[in-house]
């Protein structure tokens, strides 16, 4: 049986606004359902994956419903975070979408000075199955180096055996594929702090520019600008996992 859920809860859960204003809205015609106005916000419909574009609320088309997957090109400058002091991933959003319930999260993090692939969602059970050990959903990542690679780190890398300073227990097998000197991809099976850079500090080397390209069978697509987001559909977030 499908769910099904009140109109003005729905469309506050959305960030609509509250349901007294959703109300305000369907009194003054600002929500249509198949072209009809809605006039009792009270009533119940049927969530299928076809009402965002049969639902209109000032004439756009109903955004995303619960359970969505976001891919942002995250640029370079901004912050995973909610709270944090300057410019946010969530400042990218829709401004209405930071009042969504339940709330959308970035799965996993990208720090301040790395770019690329970045998905958000308000999923809660796909969020811990992307980072979850267990599914081993690797990610890519394309560095650029201080100064050349002495020619050994591949193997390092790879070795299983690399300890990070701080840490008790060494990291998973990772891959190396060198495409100049200073220039290659990396690809992890884990995600431990600024583990990137930390990996390439451990062979005595600095990350100068790091840039995420995949997550799983999901690339970064070229035509995706830095600061733009897509949503994807379900056969997008199945790629997620396709090359774990």
């Amino acid at each position: 049986m499908s769910a099904t859920t009140r109109i003005d809860r729905l469309l506050a859960g959305m960030g609509y606004g509250s349901r007294k204003e959703i109300a305000m809205l369907a009194d003054a015609g600002r929500i249509t359902l198949d072209g009809a106005e809605i006039e009792a916000v009270d009533e119940r419909i049927v969530l299928t994956p076809d009402l965002p574009a049969r639902m209109q609320v000032d004439g756009a088309a109903l955004d995303p419903l619960p359970g969505m997957v976001l891919m942002l090109h995250k640029p370079l400058g901004v912050t995973c975070s909610h709270k944090d002091p300057g410019p946010l991933v969530y400042d990218l959003l829709p401004s209405r979408w930071k009042r969504r319930e339940p709330g959308l999260s970035t799965i996993g993090r990208l720090d301040k000075d790395t770019s690329g692939l970045l998905l958000i969602t308000d999923d809660g059970a796909l969020l811990h199955k992307v980072i979850s050990p267990r599914y081993h959903v690797p990610k890519c990542y394309r560095v650029t180096l201080g100064k050349p690679l002495a020619g050994n780190e591949g193997d390092i890398f790879a070795s299983g055996t690399l300890m990070l300073e701080g840490e008790e227990k060494p990291l998973l097998p990772a891959e190396l594929a060198v495409e100049s000197p200073t220039v290659a991809r990396v690809t992890l099976h884990e995600g431990r702090y600024h583990q990137v850079r930390r990996m390439f500090r451990a062979v005595d080397n600095m990350v100068i520019s790091l840039h995420r390209e995949t997550v799983g069978g999901l690339s970064l697509p070229d035509d995706l600008a830095a600061g733009q987001f897509r949503v994807l559909d379900t056969d997008a977030i199945a790629t997620i996992f396709a090359a774990a």
